[in-house]
């Protein structure tokens, strides 16, 4: 069963559309996993195909090591992706997963690109004065780091006080915040296709201002929604996100 609903190791399709109008590629925040899109399926027009990246290390990819560096998670993803290209590609990106949907863009023609819960590359260091930097986690021992997870929330707090969850979930956290930390734009070259962002309205590290400057990656459209909430807005209002999604251009039947 799980074979038929994977593309490759790397991609999950939890409900396969036979002739898709367009493709939806998610790619999850630090941590997280295709498991965060599931329910995108149901919501979204039934001829949009919803896959989900999958990051190795976790879910049901947890015996393979993970990924730190930006790069090589970057070249496998547009790998997996080439089979797919007869359909049009949005990519759509969560925190980290942003960063990650916009390398993979500058490899790749997509039709347009989503970034949620994060500002562009430009804009890394540009958070509240005083707080750490989303995922940057440095050398941080588990109990820091597992605070700062806690702050941006999202997370069950029940995960980090099971011993065997814990020693489960830190891993892949670590080594997407290494990923995160290490990572510098490899290549400045403008996208020409619409970029939208998407972010929490009480999302203390992705100010307006900030989430703004994504417009200058690209000679397309820019557009930005702002919804209530903070960094993890999309879990407390997931059906106002999808009909956002829905009725952008790219994804919309018009």
């Amino acid at each position: 069963m799980i074979a038929a609903q994977q593309t490759s190791a790397w991609l999950r399709r939890y409900r396969p559309v036979e002739r898709p109008r367009v493709r939806l590629v998610c790619f999850a925040h630090a941590g997280g996993g295709p498991s965060a899109f599931r329910t995108w399926p149901t919501v979204l027009p039934p001829d949009v195909e919803v896959v989900g990246v999958r990051y190795p290390g976790r879910q049901d990819r947890v015996a393979e090591p993970c990924v730190e560096r930006m790069e090589p998670m970057v070249e496998a993803v547009t790998e997996a992706l080439a089979p797919l290209l007869d359909t049009p590609l949005v990519l759509f990106g969560h925190s980290m997963g942003a960063w990650i949907a916009y390398e993979v863009a500058q490899r790749t023609p997509v039709r347009a690109l989503i970034v949620s819960g994060q500002v562009p590359p430009s804009r890394r260091h540009s958070s509240r004065p005083g707080s750490a930097r989303r995922g940057d986690g440095g050398d941080l021992g588990d109990e820091a780091l597992v605070e700062e997870v806690k702050r941006l929330g999202g997370y069950d707090a029940e995960l980090f006080e099971d011993p065997e969850l814990r020693d489960l979930v830190l891993p892949p956290i670590r080594a997407d915040f290494a990923l995160v930390r290490t990572y510098r734009p490899g290549r400045a070259d403008l996208l020409d296709c619409p970029v939208h962002a998407c972010y929490g309205e009480d999302d203390a590290d992705t100010r307006a201002q900030d989430v703004d400057a994504w417009a200058e990656v690209t000679t397309g459209p820019f557009t930005a929604h702002r919804f209530p909430g903070g960094h993890f807005y999309l879990v407390d209002h997931e059906a106002a996100l999808l009909r956002e999604l829905s009725s952008l251009p790219a994804v919309s039947r018009v």
